[in-house]
């Protein structure tokens, strides 16, 4: 069951979104609205509004707009239920029950919470026994690893004795249950019924908390030598859910949120290490690769999570491994970086080195884009042969395919395009659409002509006319233009027919030259229209379009002119929505301008000296 909607309304009834906001943003009230500095991304000049009769904030330097939930997760880090607990502590409301809670008695409810209790008190035990004699050689150990007592206390590290019972008899003594020991997986409880015994033995004790601060599992490093496993993880709980939780992301979201950065390590020492040499906004998964539930959780605080993995054969397969799992969540602005120690180090080793934690905030600092990773695994190898480079072709184009997110895998079909041309020459023939300026062709620094600019009377139609002018005396470019020449919105009748006769005969497959193609556009009663697009009176100004241009010409010419009527059909899009948002400013018709918005500014991006509405 979800939140009723009268709950969230009351909330925002209770609470101004801008009281929300002046905890982190000065902010100047101007008539309705109060304005400040974006607190989303840098800047000098005030752009960032807050509405509270219509309850949103929207940046009009980096578009980030949201209600006052969004705003408390964005800023916090939280998941929505947490935000919406927050704001109803600061409204003075109780929160409705839940799902989980309606089916949960008011005992199962006493039982669940008891278990939160139950592990505070364990790790407070464990705490004591570091400091009996029987922990000496645990404090020992922590000491030459070089963690401070300032450090093991932040961290609550403690010791588990070498006994079999002594946790369960200390905890049974505060009186917890059997029930509850066996549910919180503090003590194992065997198949053929003998009697529970404790599950941590002889090992270093690191308490696992979830977002809200709460201990709910731990993990136990071995000091024996021969122990069967070296990290031993609580088991499955109803508190504990290993694959959604990272070591230490309590602790680290204060610094990760001011920062705008959070780096992933391998193991809890690391992390404490990390910590007492100053790199706050450290988290840890727990033994395990990074899952896709840890890397969505690692999104909701930053957009680029780092992750350091360690310089040799391992570490390389791990960040292949994290990499291409992340691929199906990519979305536009949201990625993985990777940073690489030295071959033989780990990140307790190198900042307690000279100059290490110098050393540590360079490799971090010069942390390689996802896209990067996958491409230095993917073509590490001998590719002398045209049949490999073929293979590698076919090996990144499937990677980039596993990419949900239509934009995103788009940029790295031309990103590994780009990679392919520089490593084996221009492959022009064997990739699709490309971004201006992607590649070094002949025609690319030549002068364009006015008719091919954003602007003027009747500039879209006059576009479609080359675009279709060049398909029809450069048939041999259609097995590579035939996607994006399907995507074109054309208004006028005749035109669309042949493109679409255009598009059916292409789509047969096989080798289609100029005389087939005007056989079949002329037995389709279209000769008067071929003869508008290429005839003699045709006025066609354009080079690359006419039937002596070579076909690299025709192609590189074929594909700016589609690019450059996208970006002119995006921006009239977003002329319209924003007439149409000035006229009825609703969450609608917002989300609709700034969804064409962004495709705009993307356009802006891939093409820096693109102007809209000028001729170049």
């Amino acid at each position: 069951m979800a939140l009723p909607p009268q709950f969230l309304d009351d909330i925002r009834a209770r609470v101004p979104l801008s009281g929300i906001v002046a905890k982190r943003v000065t902010l100047t009230r101007r008539g309705h609205e109060h304005s400040g500095l974006c607190p989303f991304h840098a800047e000098k000049t005030p752009s960032f509004t807050v509405n509270d009769s219509k309850g949103f904030y929207h940046c009009f330097g980096c578009q980030e707009h949201g209600s006052i939930f969004d705003f408390v997760m964005k800023t916090e880090g939280l998941e929505f239920i947490q935000a919406v607990e927050q704001l109803a502590r600061e409204a003075g409301v109780d929160m409705p029950a839940m799902d989980r809670s309606a089916r949960q008695s008011p005992e199962q409810k006493k039982e669940r919470d008891s278990l939160y209790d139950l592990m505070d008190a364990a790790a407070m035990w464990f705490q004591d026994q570091l400091r009996e004699p029987l922990g000496a050689n645990a404090s020992k150990y922590l000491d030459g690893r070089g963690l401070s007592n300032s450090t093991v206390s932040h961290f609550r590290i403690g010791f588990a004795p070498d006994s079999r019972t002594a946790l369960k008899t200390a905890l049974q003594a505060l009186g917890f249950t059997d029930t509850a020991l066996i549910a919180s997986g503090m003590v194992i409880a065997p198949d053929d019924g003998a009697e529970t015994y404790d599950r941590f033995r002889n090992r270093i004790m690191f308490p696992i908390k979830d977002t809200r601060d709460r201990i709910i599992a731990f993990g136990g490093r071995a000091l024996a030598a021969d122990a069967r496993a070296k990290y031993l993880n609580s088991p499955e709980t109803p508190l504990f859910h290993k694959g959604s939780v990272l070591f230490n992301l309590s602790g680290a979201r204060g610094e990760t949120r001011s920062s705008g950065s959070v780096t992933v390590v391998e193991g809890y020492m690391d992390v404490a290490a990390l910590h007492q040499a100053g790199f706050l906004n450290t988290v840890a998964p727990l033994g395990t690769a990074l899952t896709e539930r840890q890397m969505a959780e690692l999104w909701r605080l930053v957009p680029e999570p780092v992750l350091c993995m360690d310089g040799d054969a391992a570490g390389a397969k791990a960040a292949q491994s994290a990499a291409k799992r992340a691929l199906g969540d990519l979305k536009p602005g949201h990625s993985l970086r990777f940073a690489v120690l030295p071959e033989g180090e780990d990140p307790d080793s190198l900042v307690q080195g000279t100059d290490g934690v110098a050393q540590m905030q360079t490799i971090l600092d010069a942390a390689a884009p996802l896209a990067e990773v996958l491409w230095a695994g993917a073509s590490a190898g001998d590719f002398s042969t045209p049949e490999r480079q073929a293979g590698l072709r076919k090996q990144v184009f499937e990677l980039a395919g596993q990419v949900r997110d239509a934009t995103v895998r788009d940029y790295y079909k031309n990103f590994f395009t780009s990679k392919l041309d520089a490593a084996f020459g221009a492959t022009s023939s064997q990739s699709r659409r490309q971004r201006p300026g992607r590649r070094s062709v002949p025609w690319a620094n030549k002068k364009l002509s006015p008719s091919m600019g954003l602007g003027g009377e009747g500039a879209d139609a006059r576009r479609i006319r080359v675009l279709l002018a060049t398909v029809v005396n450069h048939p041999e470019i259609l097995d590579r233009v035939f996607e994006d020449l399907c995507s074109l919105q054309i208004s006028d009748p005749e035109l669309d027919k042949l493109s679409n006769e255009i598009i059916d005969i292409a789509g047969r497959g096989g080798p289609l030259d100029f005389d087939q193609l005007n056989t079949h556009l002329d037995s389709q009663g279209l000769s008067r229209a071929v003869q508008g697009l290429i005839g003699p009176n045709a006025g066609l100004a354009e080079s690359f379009a006419k039937a002596d241009a070579s076909p690299i010409d025709a192609e590189a010419g074929w594909r700016e002119m589609f690019d450059r009527h996208g970006v002119a059909t995006r921006k009239a899009e977003v002329d319209a929505a924003a007439k149409a948002l000035g006229k009825n400013m609703t969450e609608t018709e917002f989300a609709r301008f700034a969804a064409l918005k962004a495709e705009a500014d993307r356009d802006a991006d891939d093409d820096p000296g693109l102007v809209i509405g000028s001729h170049n």
